[in-house]
């Protein structure tokens, strides 16, 4: 089973053509996309987006790059959200280090809360980072979340083992297509499979063969076949594996409905 366990459907990138995107990744192959949110006024979005399509699945959460703008009662608006059942995990949240202004201490403060209500409602998360691999750790390991994914995963060997303790799988997508990209060709290489998942952040970070374009989620097929070609493995062990990982790390994928028969299970 090929799934996108991490792709905006819902960014205004796709307004224009929607429809005609999902199903070409439909097309591939793809038998169920995982959408996260990245603030309040997105959490009715993703909804809707999943309730229209039975292979889509969505989170809720606030994103780090998000939280300068958001509300604090917007947690309590997440919280809400949560409580109806419908998301599948707590994302995407997490830290980033890289933007100049991005207010790390206003971010870990939403982490936290976050966390606890990952926790409290018993959700796996789906986290950002970056340049916060050690911050994000500390977190997780005070507050203890039924795993997740640890999406375009660019830590190091050491801190990947330190996820993967913890029960998380880590994503990789666009940027293990580009040859310069050696730390995480090497981590996709050589990390067991078992703890891999496939991911587009459509639409960005866009592959090798598509760079500066927008990203779509029918490339991950693509995708699969270089962390084949780097594992020296068959795409169909490797797509499989992957699809049995996301399974894992968000049990609630399991209950999405292939697009184009709504009547048999995925997670059969």
């Amino acid at each position: 089973m090929l799934i996108d366990t991490h792709c905006h459907l819902d960014a205004a990138e796709f307004d224009a053509d929607r429809e005609a995107v999902i199903e070409a990744a439909r097309g591939q192959g793809v038998a169920g996309f995982l959408v996260p949110a990245v603030a309040a006024d997105n959490f009715a979005a993703v909804a809707r987006l999943s309730a229209a399509n039975p292979d889509c699945a969505h989170a809720y959460g606030i994103h780090p790059l998000y939280v300068k703008q958001a509300r604090d009662e917007d947690v309590d608006v997440l919280r809400d959200r949560l409580a109806d059942r419908t998301a599948v995990a707590v994302g995407e949240i997490g830290l980033d280090g890289y933007v100049v202004d991005g207010d790390l201490p206003r971010q870990e403060r939403f982490l936290e809360v976050q966390l606890k209500l990952a926790v409290a409602f018993g959700l796996p998360v789906v986290l950002h980072i970056r340049r916060a691999q050690d911050r994000v750790l500390k977190a997780l390991r005070r507050h203890r979340p039924p795993g997740g994914i640890a999406h375009a995963f660019n830590g190091s060997r050491q801190q990947a083992e330190a996820f993967i303790g913890l029960g998380f799988k880590l994503g990789f997508g666009g940027a293990m297509t580009y040859s310069g990209s050696r730390r995480i060709r090497e981590l996709a290489a050589t990390l067991p499979l078992s703890v891999i998942v496939l991911e587009t952040d459509a639409p960005d970070i866009a592959p090798a063969w598509g760079a500066g374009q927008r990203n779509d989620p029918a490339n991950i097929r693509r995708m699969a076949g270089v962390l084949a070609d780097l594992r020296g493995m068959d795409v169909g062990e490797v797509i499989e594996a992957t699809g049995a990982n996301a399974l894992a790390a968000i049990p609630g994928l399991g209950r999405l409905r292939r697009g184009r028969a709504p009547g048999s299970d995925c997670g059969q």
